[in-house]
């Protein structure tokens, strides 16, 4: 039976097609309507919005590092400014394989591991990550062209012109100056980071990070248009940074090289002051450092040397060095002995060589074992007699002794602007009860009396008591910086000028301290040969290995570095002082023989040339008033 013939409703499939047609005409409309309120949403309701964050994605806010301020000696010598430098910056945020492009850097400049490695922490140490962070310094021209030829392949990465810090005289005032170099994590915690937006040094030791905020400056901004790839396309606006502070010292770099000359290859100390402004005119610490190697990160090897050196030369001897002062100390101690009224400059003690406490036996040694007969104070000082001072010592007592002492800034920071300053001891029955838990002893006082036992002191200390000789009591901290384009050193906390009984005594003891240049018994006389000025002085020698009694002092059965250190200060003319000086040798042992012409050589450079400049100047003055 055949099948029956169905005929195609060609009107149901075209409803059917009708429909989905206006299902698909209403999806649509219903997709453009969703379109349409979406865009009217963000372009209408969102504007203001979304118009800021496209304008910030387009303009950027960049700050200008300013220029840090440059710093002279007393004569406007430069002895740190800024010099341009390629640098290669990376700026992490628009980077899109970090260790890629380092790998690819390494290869194209021709990196070490090291380099690789330091420019990879010195990025992980940028404060933010839209910050444009210097990696490498000092870019060869080949470099430069290598860069700019792959450009293409290192987003992120440009070649920078900038400032670094540079100082020419290199070792020679690395102690004073101190050095800058880049911000370290402890810093980033302190510093404001309004103030060194776009920065990326400070100031670390010296003079470099005590005037740190005179010498930074002021910030600019500059707001600037980018494309997509984060490149400047143009500058809409610039407020210019404000430049640091010049700093004029009042260091004489002309005095510095006869300082350090004189010294030589020897370690020690060497340390000029004016006693009438507490200026500092020379400051010397040998062995020094470069300290251009610290600015843009000293390589793991250089650095090592210098930290394992034997001479240290990292450490700042002037400010941290902390010596038995010896003999040196012996005219305050005079004066102590006068002021208290326990002696006069007359009073007379006998020495046979030593001395002793009443019912002990033990002989505190004078240096000259055969003894000098019966000496008096003037000649005490002259001929650095121990066995007067060893008397005037117990005569005393320590906490006199201290109590004095300590109005010369013996055992204290006596500086302005030095940060690292050590304060040195000058011990009392107290300190040892505190310290120690245990009484003061007699002989104690007695070594203390020479300059030495617990006493200890740096040679800013040592050169600062005897500016206060000098200048009779008056006193001026020592300072390094002379002026900042108007700004003066804060004085407000000099301590008061020291006040004698009987003001008279001031010139007593300056006679007492020429006769040590001058007199025939005078420790220093050698010194002094043939100069045209009066000068006052006094030398020191500080035991850095105990010596067994009964034993003499052996050079040639000592190691070098246990041998006495060699010590003298002094200043001139002595009528009228123009400088104090101190000087410390290492270990050189005779501190007349050894350190007075090194502080001869610092009076003729200084004091010399200023009074024959006065003795032009007096004939010329006197005709001018004739006429």
């Amino acid at each position: 039976m055949a099948k029956p013939i169905h005929l195609k409703d060609h009107n149901n499939d075209a409803r059917i097609v009708q429909r989905r047609l206006i299902l698909a005409a209403v999806f649509i409309l219903g997709l453009v309507g969703a379109l349409i309120a979406r865009m009217y949403y963000l372009q209408v309701t969102q504007y203001e919005y979304h118009s800021t964050l496209s304008e910030n994605n387009r303009v950027h806010v960049q700050p200008i590092p300013p220029t840090r301020g440059r710093i002279y000696d007393r004569n406007g010598v430069v002895l740190a400014e800024n010099r341009p430098s390629f640098s290669l910056t990376i700026t992490r945020d628009r980077v899109e394989d970090l260790p890629a492009t380092f790998e690819l850097l390494k290869s194209l400049l021709e990196l070490s591991d090291e380099d690789t490695a330091q420019a990879e922490r010195r990025l992980s140490q940028a404060r933010r990550p839209f910050e444009s962070v210097p990696v490498m310094f000092e870019l060869t021209q080949e470099q430069i062209a290598r860069i700019a030829i792959n450009q293409f392949r290192l987003p992120g990465v440009e070649v920078q012109a900038s400032f670094v810090r540079y100082y020419p005289y290199a070792d020679h005032f690395a102690h004073a100056l101190g050095y800058v170099g880049r911000i370290n994590e402890q810093e980033l915690k302190s510093i404001d980071p309004v103030a060194y937006a776009g920065t990326h040094y400070i100031g670390k030791t010296g003079i470099e990070r005590y005037y740190e905020q005179l010498l930074h400056g002021t910030v600019g901004y500059e707001e600037v248009e980018t494309n997509a790839r984060g490149r400047v396309l143009r500058v809409l606006d610039r407020t210019d940074p404000i430049p640091g502070n010049d700093l004029t010292l009042e260091l004489d770099v002309k005095l510095q090289q006869v300082a350090e000359e004189a010294l030589g290859e020897r370690r020690g100390a060497v340390v000029a002051i004016d006693p009438h402004t507490g200026g500092v005119l020379a400051f010397v610490s040998k062995p020094g450092f470069d300290p251009n190697l610290f600015v843009t990160g000293i390589s793991y090897a250089d650095y090592g040397a210098l930290r394992d050196s034997l001479d240290q030369p990292l450490f700042n001897r002037v400010l941290r060095g902390q010596y038995p002062p010896g003999s040196t100390i012996k005219p305050i101690v005079a004066l102590a002995g006068l002021d208290a009224g326990v002696v006069t400059r007359t009073s007379r003690v006998y020495d046979p060589g030593f001395y002793q406490l009443p019912n002990v036996s033990h002989k505190y040694r004078n240096w000259n074992r055969s003894g000098d007969g019966w000496v008096d104070m003037s000649y005490a000082v002259a001929r650095s007699n121990d066995t007067y001072f060893y008397d005037l010592a117990n005569k005393l007592g320590i906490d006199r002794m201290h109590d004095f002492m300590s109005q010369f800034g013996i055992g204290q920071r006596v500086s302005i602007d030095m940060y690292e300053e050590a304060s040195g001891l000058m011990p009392s029955s107290s300190w040892k009860r505190t310290k120690y838990r245990q009484p003061w002893y007699p002989g104690e006082t007695l070594i203390a009396g020479i300059g030495q036992g617990y006493m200890l002191a740096t040679p800013l200390q040592l050169a600062q008591a005897t500016a206060l000789i000098a200048s009779r009591g008056v006193w001026h901290r020592p300072r390094l910086l002379k002026e900042a384009e108007g700004v003066l050193p804060d004085e407000s906390d000099t301590p008061p000028n020291i006040q004698l009984r009987n003001p008279a005594d001031w010139d007593f003891i300056t006679q007492a301290m020429q006769d040590v240049m001058q007199s025939p018994h005078g420790t220093a006389r050698a010194a002094a040969a043939g100069a045209t000025y009066n000068m006052a002085g006094k030398s020191g020698t500080a035991q850095v290995v105990a010596i067994a009694q009964g034993e003499r002092y052996d050079s040639a059965a000592l190691r070098e570095r246990h041998r006495d250190h060699a010590l003298f200060v002094g200043f001139a003319p002595t009528e009228n002082p123009m400088i104090a000086v101190a000087a410390l040798v290492e270990n050189g042992e005779g501190g007349g023989r050894v350190a007075g012409p090194v502080v001869r050589a610092v009076f003729d450079a200084w004091v010399v040339p200023r009074l024959e400049a006065r003795q032009q100047e007096e004939p010329a003055a006197a005709q001018e008033s004739a006429q």
